[in-house]
C-alpha cells in the first residue's frame, strides 16, 4: 500500500519499504540523542571533578586519585614518586644486609674479633701468673679496654687489630689490649694466623706485658716448635690438642 508524503516541492508516494525505513530512522533518534546527553553530562562531570580537586604531584601523592583520572603530568608525578620509594627500599635492603654481615664478621662470629679478645681476657683471669701480678686472689677484678682515649668510659675504647695476607695467602690477625687490676695494669698481645682453605685461627704469639715483671706467655708457637726440634719430639698439635 502507497502512502503519501507532502513536501515543498508537492506531493510524493512512498513505497511501503520507505515507509519502514523512515519509522526506525525516527524511533532511533531520542535513543541517539539520549546517548549523546549521557556522554556529555559524564564529560562534563569528569571536567568539574578534575577541575575541583587538587594537582597530584611527587609530593603530595596519596593514591587516592586512581590512575585512569591522572592527567599525564600526574602520571608521570606518580611514576617518580613509586620509582623513589622503590630505590629507598633497596636502599634500606643493601645496608641492613651490610649491617648483619658486619655484625656477625665482628662479634657473633667465633672467629670475629671480638670473640678472640673476650676469648683471651677468660684465659688471662684463668692464668694464676696473671692473676698474680695485676688482681690476687679476685681473677674477676681483672678489666680490659682498648686504646686509652678521653672517653673515660671503658667500653667505648677501641680494641685495635688489624687483619692482613701475606704472599702465601695466610691470613694474620694481630691484635693488642690493655688490663689491669687493683694491683697493677698491662698489655696484651696477639698474633694468630689462619691457612688458605681453613677455618679456625691458630695462635702464633699470646702474651701479656706487665711494667716491672716478666713477659708472661700464654702461647707462643716459634718456641714450642724450637723446643720440640731440639729435643727431638715428634709432638704436633691438631685442633687445639697436642699429639705425640
Amino acid at each position: 500500500m502507497m502512502k503519501m508524503l507532502t513536501t515543498s516541492a508537492g506531493v510524493r508516494l512512498l513505497s511501503p519499504a520507505a515507509v519502514r525505513q523512515a519509522t526506525i530512522t525516527a524511533s532511533r533518534a531520542p535513543t541517539t540523542a539520549s546517548a549523546i546527553l549521557v556522554s556529555s553530562r559524564r564529560q562534563y562531570a569528569t571536567t568539574q571533578e578534575t577541575s575541583k580537586r587538587r594537582s597530584v604531584t611527587p609530593f603530595n601523592d596519596n593514591g587516592h586519585v586512581p590512575w585512569t583520572r591522572l592527567s599525564a603530568g600526574e602520571k608521570a608525578g606518580r611514576a617518580v614518586q613509586q620509582t623513589f620509594n622503590f630505590g629507598l627500599v633497596i636502599l634500606g635492603v643493601v645496608l641492613t644486609g651490610g649491617i648483619a654481615y658486619l655484625l656477625f664478621t665482628d662479634v657473633i662470629s667465633p672467629e670475629s674479633k671480638t670473640a678472640y679478645f673476650n676469648r683471651a681476657v677468660d684465659r688471662i683471669r684463668a692464668d694464676p701468673r696473671c692473676v698474680a701480678l695485676l688482681s690476687p686472689g679476685n681473677p674477676k677484678a681483672i678489666a680490659a679496654h682498648g686504646e686509652e682515649t678521653y672517653n673515660k668510659w671503658r667500653r667505648a675504647r677501641p680494641i685495635a687489630a688489624t687483619v692482613e695476607k701475606d704472599s702465601r695467602g695466610v691470613e694474620h690477625l694481630k691484635m693488642h689490649f690493655n688490663v689491669e687490676g687493683p694491683r697493677g695494669s698491662g698489655v696484651v698481645r696477639l698474633h694468630l694466623t689462619k691457612q688458605p682453605g681453613h677455618w679456625e685461627h691458630e695462635y702464633q704469639t699470646f702474651y701479656v706485658d706487665v711494667r716491672g715483671h716478666q713477659r708472661i706467655y700464654l702461647e707462643n708457637k716459634e718456641a714450642e716448635m724450637a723446643a720440640a726440634k731440639k729435643g727431638g719430639n715428634k709432638e704436633f698439635k691438631f685442633l687445639g690438642v697436642k699429639w705425640n
